[in-house]
């Protein structure tokens, strides 16, 4: 199962992580200066659930974000599974 969240699609995100040295200027340093950038990845929050639909009478297990799981507690899990098409 890819990382990707079943309800947003949200997904790896290729970024970037920028190295500096230095003391700050309001520190008393000479200021910060970047030495390097490195390439990462940024992940979404993913989270196995077993999420139970009482129309259904039954659970279904999904992989979702922390973001999309607020969005099942506030909307239902029944209209929110139908309309991400996992029901």
């Amino acid at each position: 199962m890819s990382r990707q969240c079943s309800i947003t699609g949200s997904a790896p995100v290729r970024g970037s992580k920028i190295h500096r040295r230095g003391l700050a200027k309001k520190k008393g340093g000479i200021g910060m200066h970047i030495t390097a950038v490195t390439p990462r990845y940024f992940s979404p929050n993913l989270k196995s659930k077993r999420i139970w639909v009482p129309e259904l009478k039954k659970f279904v297990t999904v992989k979702l974000s922390a973001r999309a799981l607020k969005t099942v507690a506030k909307r239902g899990a029944y209209v929110t599974l139908s309309k991400a098409g996992l029901i």
